[in-house]
């Protein structure tokens, strides 16, 4: 058994971090779905299969739910999930959290959440430029 994978963002922001994490991992270790929040989707039929798709993807180890802007209405879908058992929920998913999550999908719901949590955090970064760069661009930008 293992952990389940659900993916709520906006549009087809969750199906396309899969696809690309999928690609570059060669497999998808957990049974994962994504679904897509459109401006013109029924919110509340939108949470029913969400829910749905919780009990499906849950066979005793728990849900991880990944959603993409925190106060948004996939972030607020994924919210209403929490009442469910076995159900962790983290807001702003990106490539760094995903591949986090699928390269340690042998951990536990808690320590998965966790690792996510760290994945995604630590996957942003400033990417300042080396200082003769950095005097270089402005000497050109100064042209």
């Amino acid at each position: 058994m293992s952990v389940g994978l659900l993916l709520i963002t906006h549009n087809g922001i969750g199906a396309a971090l899969l696809a690309a994490v999928t690609r570059m991992l060669g497999r998808c270790p957990l049974r994962s779905r994504a679904l897509a929040v459109r401006d013109e989707g029924d919110c509340d039929r939108l949470r029913i299969v969400a829910t749905d798709w919780v009990a499906a993807l849950d066979d005793g180890d728990g849900v991880l739910v990944l959603t993409d802007l925190f106060g948004s209405t996939p972030a607020n879908i994924a919210a209403s999930l929490q009442a469910c058992a076995g159900v962790r929920t983290l807001s702003g998913v990106n490539l760094p959290m995903l591949v986090r999550v699928l390269n340690y999908s042998d951990l536990p719901l808690d320590a998965l959440a966790e690792k996510a949590f760290g994945g995604g955090r630590d996957g942003v970064m400033f990417c300042r430029p080396p200082e003769a760069a950095a005097d270089a661009a402005a000497e050109a930008c100064k042209r």
